[in-house]
């Protein structure tokens, strides 16, 4: 098992340098070039606050208890789940349930309606096609 030592030329067009074998023996090589390798995108880049957005809903989806909560609403008759109802399949305490609902809230993916004393969950239509074309439009 031995090293190849011979080397081969290669021009690094971003960089304007020649490159024999070895990143410590560079030259400058004084040409034009083809600037376009250089250039920025045309397309613009997420602006901080979309960054964020999208970001927020990725954590809401990151956790496999909200994930599974999801899932059970959706399921759900008529598309929705008492907060009652919720526990149990989790094997987690209400307050802990209660919580992961409201980052999904939060996140635009669930929605709550207060029914007495009971908070009812459903989906927000449309939220998982948002979430899929989130990932599309990077």
């Amino acid at each position: 098992m031995g090293i190849d030592m011979n080397t081969t030329s290669y021009i690094d067009h971003c960089q304007s340098k020649v490159h024999n074998g070895f990143m410590n023996t560079a030259q400058t090589l004084e040409t034009t070039l083809d600037a376009a390798c250089c250039l920025p995108s045309d397309q613009p880049a997420l602006s901080s606050e979309d960054a964020q957005q999208r970001a927020a809903i990725f954590k809401a989806l990151a956790d496999p208890n909200r994930l599974r909560l999801l899932s059970i609403v959706k399921a759900g008759e008529s598309g929705e789940a008492c907060v009652c109802d919720l526990t149990e399949p989790l094997d987690l305490g209400q307050p802990t349930v209660s919580h992961h609902l409201k980052i999904l809230v939060e996140a635009g993916l669930l929605h709550r309606e207060k029914r007495g004393t009971w908070a009812y969950y459903s989906l927000v239509p449309g939220a998982l096609e948002k979430v899929a074309g989130l990932v599309t439009t990077l």
